[in-house]
C-alpha cells in the first residue's frame, strides 16, 4: 500500500471516529432531557402563539412521548400546537388527543315568543348597555395582563405562561421538578413534586405573580434527591 493510500485510510478512520463521537454525544444529550423539562418547554412554545388564543392544552410527557389533551378553537390551532410540540429536542413522538372546542352560543335578546317588538327592542338595548359596561370593566381590569400581540389572558394562556417561567428556573431551583398546573377561572392549582422546600416556594411565588392569576392552591410535595 502506498504512503498516500495509508494517509487517506488513516484520515478516513479519524473522521469516522469524530463523527461517531459527535453522534454519541448528541444522543447522550437528548437522552438526558427529562420529561418535566419537556412539559415546560412545549408549553413555553404556546405562549406567544395568537392562533392558540382560546386554547386550553394539557401537555403530558412520558419517556419523551408527548401527549396533547384539552381544547383548541380550530383545526389551524391544533396543527400549530402539534407542530410546536414536535420540533423540540428530546421529543420522540406526539400523540394528538386535542378536541376542537364548540363555538359558544350567542346570546339572542328578543327571541322570546309573544313579546311585542317594542319590548324586545328595549330589552336588547338594556342588554347591550349592560354588556358594554361589563366589557369596559373587564378591559380595564385586564389591560395590563394582555400580551402586546393581542392574545387575551385566559386559563390556557396562564397555564402556558407559568410553565414558561418555570423553564427559566430549571437549571437552578426547579430542576427535577414534575409539576402539573391546572387553571380554572384564573385560579391556579399546583400538583406534583419538587426537590426542595425552596423549589416549592419558588413555584408558588412564580404562579402567584403571573398576570391574570387570582389565587394559587399549593398541593406540591417535596421529594428530595429525585
Amino acid at each position: 500500500m502506498s504512503h498516500l493510500s495509508r494517509s487517506v485510510g488513516i484520515f478516513s478512520i479519524a473522521l469516522l471516529t469524530v463523527l461517531t463521537l459527535g453522534v454519541s454525544a448528541a444522543t447522550a444529550q437528548v437522552s438526558t432531557i427529562k420529561d418535566g423539562w419537556l412539559v415546560m418547554k412545549v408549553h413555553s412554545e404556546f405562549v406567544n402563539e395568537d392562533v392558540l388564543a382560546g386554547s386550553n392544552i394539557d401537555v403530558d410527557v412520558k419517556n419523551g412521548v408527548v401527549t396533547l389533551q384539552g381544547t383548541v378553537p380550530s383545526d389551524a390551532a391544533r396543527a400549530r400546537a402539534l407542530e410546536l410540540a414536535r420540533k423540540n429536542d428530546g421529543v420522540k413522538n406526539v400523540v394528538d388527543q386535542l378536541k376542537i372546542a364548540p363555538a359558544r352560543a350567542e346570546n339572542r335578546v328578543g327571541a322570546i315568543t309573544g313579546r311585542a317588538g317594542e319590548n324586545t327592542e328595549r330589552a336588547a338595548e338594556r342588554a347591550a348597555d349592560k354588556t358594554e359596561r361589563a366589557a369596559d370593566k373587564a378591559a380595564d381590569k385586564t389591560a395590563d395582563a394582555t400580551r402586546n400581540t393581542g392574545r387575551a389572558v385566559d386559563d390556557g394562556w396562564i397555564k402556558s405562561k407559568i410553565y414558561a417561567q418555570y423553564l427559566a428556573d430549571w437549571n437552578t431551583v426547579l430542576d427535577d421538578s414534575n409539576i402539573d398546573i391546572d387553571v380554572d377561572n384564573n385560579m391556579v392549582t399546583l400538583n406534583g413534586t419538587v426537590k426542595s422546600a425552596e423549589a416549592k416556594t419558588k413555584a408558588v411565588s412564580v404562579a402567584k405573580a403571573t398576570d391574570g392569576v387570582k389565587g394559587v392552591k399549593d398541593n406540591l410535595r417535596v421529594v428530595p434527591g429525585r
